[in-house]
């Protein structure tokens, strides 16, 4: 196959580009303390939903006990969506009130 243009061929190579490719924006998901959730039932969730090993997925279960709220992760938004809806999904299932959000990470968090 020819790679000379002007022969009538395709060519391989793509023409090179000069644009500069932008990071997506990242989305923190959080979970919520709430009276009825278990600790086991947020640790579970951690460590299925957000693929977190056993002891990360107790110490944002502690975080978010004692402080209201804990990071579970930061992704993509297309990411974070699916995560949050797979959150909500298995709460409703087990019966609990688990509340959990995303939110834009601001520049300064990404630093």
């Amino acid at each position: 196959m020819s790679t000379d243009p002007t022969a009538g061929g395709s060519t391989l190579a793509e023409p090179h580009s000069d644009q500069q490719v932008e990071r997506p924006r990242m989305w923190r998901v959080l979970l919520h303390n709430d009276d009825y959730t278990t600790q086991d039932f947020v640790v579970w969730v951690l460590e299925t939903v957000f693929q977190k090993p056993r002891a990360d997925a107790v110490r944002i279960m502690f975080r978010v006990h004692r402080a209201g709220r804990g990071l579970a992760g930061v992704y993509t938004r297309d990411v974070a969506e699916t995560k949050v809806r797979a959150t909500e999904r298995l709460a409703e299932e087990h019966e609990f009130p688990l509340l959990v959000t995303m939110e834009p990470e601001t520049d300064d968090e990404s630093r």
